[in-house]
């Protein structure tokens, strides 16, 4: 069973940085996996994503240029580095994963994504 585990959320304040974590585990033929974000009384929001090989890291218009998606190798989780942080940017973070292979070239919808892991708190303060 496919399980992701994510951390490394917490509050900060504005214009500080964050780098958010998604181990995952049995998770043998994925293709890509992503970083979703949901606020209080939002839907949840495409935030990047990443192939499993760490190749085509595509954002979101609202973090393009502030955020990062990394993986060094299939070992190893993957990351969200999240720069310049405001107070849009607070929400539940998931990290998720998907076994289709045209997400190597990226996925940006929820329906895209079968696997999900329970998330973590980013909260930034003004």
């Amino acid at each position: 069973q496919v399980q992701l585990v994510e951390s490394g959320g917490g509050l900060v304040q504005d214009g500080d940085s964050l780098r958010l974590s998604c181990a995952t585990s049995n998770a043998n033929g994925a293709d890509a996996v992503g970083w979703f974000r949901q606020a209080p009384g939002k839907e949840r929001e495409f935030v990047a994503s990443i192939s499993w090989s760490g190749m085509n890291p595509f954002y979101s218009d609202s973090v393009k240029g502030r955020f990062t998606i990394f993986k060094e190798s299939a070992t190893r989780p993957v990351f969200l580095q999240m720069d310049s942080l405001n107070v849009e940017d607070t929400a539940v973070y998931y990290c998720a994963l998907t076994k289709k292979l045209s997400c190597r070239l990226g996925c940006f919808g929820v329906d895209d994504y079968a696997y999900w892991g329970q998330g973590t708190q980013v909260t930034v303060s003004s």
